[in-house]
């Protein structure tokens, strides 16, 4: 039986300590790639805790690289700000996790779900956050037993043939394929270490980079559905737009349509849910001098200039908190606020009405 293990997740680094921050952060690098098991494991037991502030007496107190470890640790944190849960996360959450129940003892047509909607919406931190939960549940279920890989993360290459695709599963799991594999070797290693390993979910992001009007296209929605029919487990794709993009035209797309549930993700209302945003991501800044309040009391100009989109909103905070940082000010006001650009998505967005 072949079997695939990761390593030990390493220890965090204590929050408050500006000791050791980069050597950790190095360490940290080595696993932060999703679409690998090492680190997909890393991100999924990951849960750092915010860095603690130093109080004035200390902070000034520090010589010129102890305070660099500092701020490097504070911006590091900032970069990986706090998922806030949003009403869009919930429903992928509890959706998924109906279903893989629903599937636990499907012999065939298991169904999946589908995440589609334009960029910046929220799709691939849903995706991860759900494939996060069946993670922790499992190793909940079941402590200390090795050789479990419940949750498979893997995305679309641009231009994808059926084999680049299959070989995205086997470099998941560190299976080795030499140039001279082929397609069905690859499948039937990736089956036999999946259904062994007792995989619960298959998360698929990217989708959008399937076409079904093409040749490579078809060929790589067909492997997908025989990997769905072999391995036991829920499956669940990401993407931009597919709809609009014709994932569900033609015979296979209606095979899809006939097995899987869509989620629409889309840019928030200015709602109070979307004030609760604001707040859930300033309440998580590690900033000196940044008063509270401020950001929730510009939810309104934060909406304008992202368009409600999520991503646009994260990018938007996380680069002013790190600018903040850099430049000595220790706080977000808006005028630090205008100086970070946006993606041109949501620059488009911000003339036309709120809703």
């Amino acid at each position: 039986m072949v079997t695939a293990t990761g390593p030990t997740p390493g220890r965090q680094p204590d929050p408050g300590r500006h000791h050791g921050w980069r050597r950790a952060l190095d360490r940290e690098e080595l696993h932060r790639y999703l679409t690998t098991l090492e680190g997909w494991r890393e991100f999924a037991v990951r849960d750092p805790a915010p860095p603690d502030l130093l109080p004035d007496r200390i902070l000034h107190g520090l010589d010129p690289d102890e305070r660099l470890d500092y701020d490097d640790g504070r911006i590091d944190y900032h970069t990986r700000l706090t998922v806030a849960e949003t009403s869009t996360l919930r429903t992928v959450v509890h959706t998924g996790r109906r279903l893989t129940l629903l599937n636990r003892h499907a012999i065939s047509a298991r169904r999946g779900l589908i995440l589609s909607g334009p960029a910046g919406t929220g799709k691939t931190t849903a995706l991860t956050q759900f494939g996060k939960t069946i993670e922790a549940i499992d190793r909940r279920r079941h402590p200390g037993v090795d050789g479990r890989i419940p949750v498979v993360y893997v995305t679309v290459p641009p231009a994808a043939t059926s084999r680049m695709l299959a070989v995205e599963f086997a470099r998941f799991l560190g299976l080795p394929v030499t140039t001279r594999a082929n397609i069905t070797d690859v499948i039937e290693a990736v089956c036999g270490v999946l259904i062994d390993a007792r995989v619960t979910v298959v998360c698929v992001d990217e989708l959008h980079n399937l076409s079904l009007a093409t040749r490579n296209g078809a060929e790589v929605s067909d492997t997908l559905k025989y990997f769905s029919e072999r391995i036991p487990a829920t499956f669940v794709y990401a993407g931009v737009d597919l709809e609009a993009g014709g994932l569900f035209d033609g015979t296979r797309g209606r095979q899809i349509a006939g097995r899987f549930g869509v989620i629409e993700t889309v840019p928030f209302p200015r709602t109070e849910e979307w004030t609760g945003l604001v707040t859930t991501l300033e309440q998580a800044l590690r900033l000196h001098h940044h008063r509270s309040g401020t950001l929730e009391g510009l939810a309104h100009y934060l909406h304008d200039r992202t368009g409600g989109m999520i991503g646009s909103l994260s990018h938007l905070i996380r680069g002013a908190a790190i600018d903040a940082i850099l430049d000595g000010t220790e706080k977000i006001t808006r005028k630090s606020l205008q100086s970070v650009k946006l993606d041109r998505a949501a620059q488009n967005r911000r003339a036309r009405p709120a809703s």
